[in-house]
């Protein structure tokens, strides 16, 4: 992958020490399972004040709805294959997130940070 897809980990550093495994499996289940996912713990009180999730739950909502639009204007040009490259992606930034880093979308993380959300 090329560096502006690379996540980082010493993005918030006071954090990782209160990283649980459950916030490890909540994420990554958010990256892959968006945007149904995502929404189901923004109505979770518990979860959605969790930092690392708050992190990369709306990162991982907006994901899954470009996705979805991606996916509705191009896959039945190109026999699905911009969904598949597009969930393999968000596997692997959940397989990512999972090993407690922070993921940086282009674009996107900079719109949930600017927008408060995260």
């Amino acid at each position: 992958m090329s560096d502006q897809f690379e996540s980082s980990s010493s993005q918030n550093p006071s954090d990782s020490t209160q990283i649980s495994s459950d916030d490890k499996l909540w994420v990554l289940l958010a990256y892959v399972l968006t945007p149904i996912l995502p929404i189901i713990i923004l109505l979770l009180d518990d979860k959605k004040q969790r930092p690392f999730i708050r992190a990369h739950n709306v990162q991982a909502l907006v994901w899954g709805i470009l996705e979805i639009v991606v996916s509705v204007a191009f896959s039945w040009l190109l026999c699905g294959l911009p969904t598949l490259a597009l969930w393999a992606l968000a596997i692997y930034w959940g397989i990512k997130a999972y090993k407690g880093e922070y993921i940086n979308i282009p674009v996107i993380t900079d719109f949930v940070k600017g927008q408060g959300w995260a």
